[in-house]
């Protein structure tokens, strides 16, 4: 029988997993993988504001991570490249955010918990927090799944069909914001791109349509918090980074899968 931390720390997981994969294969479709890490990173400024004025650090990392995708869509193409901007933006966020915790007196942080992930922590108001995110982010995506993909397609083409791809824009990045700002305890700011991007980079290996690919990048998200919570307690190993070990096995064992298959 496990221990109710483990259930809490799988059920946390889990929360996780079905946010995160879904978006995430937008995230491949759409070669956004950057902009995801940035916000990540951006989410420890969020941590040490929410920490500095008495709030929710779920308002906090919400509130920067919508911050900085409104800044990179205002200054994109205006002479620096996106990767530039988005370089700047997100190492300048992370180390901002960590000088920033450091002046935050009276309260007692753990960096490590919010850079690495903290799951094996998490309470019962955490696991709610979570899967309201999670139930949130997969309603938002399943709403808008026929023109999101029409708007990953292309620009012209959304527009052909009626729809805004700015909008589809500002959708996928309320949702990225969302998904940031649950997973952060559980597999911390620097971890969070890899649970976005692994799994769906791995289904992609696998799948033969976009609906396909969604639901094998949540499944093999799902087995990833399953094996890597299994591989922390048997080898004494943190929870967050074993799980994204365990995504970045299943990565190459549907690579292999794939190439053998043709």
């Amino acid at each position: 029988m496990l221990d109710d931390f483990m259930i809490r720390a799988t059920l946390a997981g889990l929360g996780v997993a079905f946010a995160a994969a879904p978006l995430g294969c937008f995230v491949v479709w759409r070669r956004m993988a950057y902009f995801g890490d940035a916000t990540a990173h951006a989410a420890l400024l969020g941590v040490a504001l929410s920490l500095a004025l008495s709030l929710p650090v779920l308002a906090g990392v919400l509130a920067v991570a919508l911050g900085m995708a409104l800044t990179v869509s205002l200054l994109s193409g205006q002479h620096q490249g996106t990767d530039s901007l988005l370089g700047v933006l997100s190492h300048g966020a992370l180390a901002i955010g960590l000088v920033a915790v450091s002046f935050v007196s009276g309260v007692r942080v753990d960096l490590s918990a919010y850079l690495f992930g903290d799951i094996l922590s998490v309470r019962p108001a955490d696991i709610a927090v979570i899967w309201g995110g999670a139930i949130l982010v997969a309603g938002l995506i399943a709403w808008r799944w026929s023109v999101l993909l029409l708007a990953t397609l292309g620009e012209d083409l959304a527009r052909a069909g009626g729809v805004d791809p700015r909008r589809e824009q500002l959708v996928l990045t309320l949702t990225l914001a969302i998904t940031v700002a649950v997973a952060i305890k559980v597999v911390g700011a620097l971890l969070i791109g890899a649970m976005l991007i692994i799994p769906a980079a791995a289904a992609r290996f696998l799948a033969r349509s976009p609906e396909a690919m969604a639901v094998i990048a949540a499944l093999m998200a799902a087995v990833s918090v399953l094996a890597g919570l299994r591989g922390a307690m048997l080898f004494d190993t943190p929870a967050g980074p074993s799980i994204v070990t365990a995504a970045t096995l299943l990565f190459a064992l549907a690579g292999l899968a794939g190439r053998l298959r043709g």
